[in-house]
């Protein structure tokens, strides 16, 4: 009996690791090609006659602009394009500025210098969403009338700030807490001010975070239908309420839907592009490493 034996190879091992590697990539492709497969036929849907979208799948036709044009320059309906994308634009971009204004103190707050049960605080914030929007839009909207506020960009302002909040501070709060406390006890060391602190130290730090966080907030807004189709049902009506608008009770109106939601997802898109990079880096910063 020999008193040593060969250790086996390392090439078959490695070989199987590599087959699994290229299944799981495949796999991967796969599901996402799935997932896009949707938008792909929204979009293409969009380019087409009405009686191309409605008849049988084609991937081969004739492409046109028509669609886009109509839903564009239609001004017979309660509310046209120009009108929706003002309010989407104006409610989403103040209501996203305060929330980053109010999400940051309060992440410093509970990141920084955290106070006594501080995670009885991120719960509350939390527990905030525990209750559907449907069950609370009765008491909604009776205050907004008794404010007189319906139909108004205000109320939607109010309200989305109130609904973007909570995970802006839970999420604010967890890139807050990657700053190493030795650069802010150097910055309180060279006679830095607090304001001085997160404006010179920790914000520059949590740059990407702030981008992320600001990003899922203005995705959010911009998407959301519950709330401005049963408080502003006209004059303050959003994207959203505008693509549902495109509905026609004659039918054979598919392609002109879609070119409607492709004209009202394509600013998100946009703007997710832009801040590719940073909300990757922002997203990464507070995961568990």
């Amino acid at each position: 009996m020999a008193l040593f034996t060969r250790a086996p190879k390392a090439e078959p091992i490695l070989g199987q690791n590599r087959v699994i590697a290229h299944v799981l990539a495949l796999l991967t492709w796969l599901i996402g090609l799935l997932f896009f497969f949707p938008l792909f036929w929204l979009v293409l849907n969009g380019f087409k006659d009405e009686l191309d979208a409605n008849s049988s799948p084609k991937l081969f036709f004739d492409p046109t602009l028509d669609r886009f044009s109509e839903v564009t320059e239609d001004t017979t309906g309660l509310l046209s394009f120009t009108e929706a994308f003002g309010n989407s634009f104006w409610i989403v971009l103040i209501s996203t500025i305060l929330v980053m204004a109010l999400a940051i103190p309060a992440a410093y707050a509970l990141a920084i210098r955290p106070m006594r049960k501080w995670r009885d605080v991120l719960f509350f914030f939390i527990s905030t969403k525990f209750l559907p929007i449907v069950g609370a839009i009765m008491p909604l909207w009776i205050i907004a009338r008794d404010l007189d506020l319906l139909n108004t960009r205000a109320v939607l302002i109010i309200l989305y700030t109130a609904m973007n909040l909570p995970l802006a501070v839970w999420m604010l709060r967890s890139f807050f807490a990657e700053v190493p406390n030795e650069l802010i006890e150097a910055a309180q060391i060279d006679g830095c001010s607090l304001m001085g602190q997160i404006r010179q130290v920790i914000l520059p730090i949590v740059a990407p975070g702030l981008a992320a966080t600001a990003l899922l907030c203005v995705i959010f807004a911009w998407n959301e239908y519950f709330l401005a189709v049963q408080l502003n049902p006209v004059e303050g009506s959003t994207m959203p309420v505008w693509v549902a608008s495109q509905e026609s009770g004659r039918g054979n109106f598919l392609a002109k839907l879609s070119a409607a939601s492709v004209l009202a997802t394509l600013p998100v898109v946009i703007a997710g592009w832009v801040a590719q990079k940073r909300m990757i880096r922002g997203l990464a910063m507070g995961a568990i490493k």
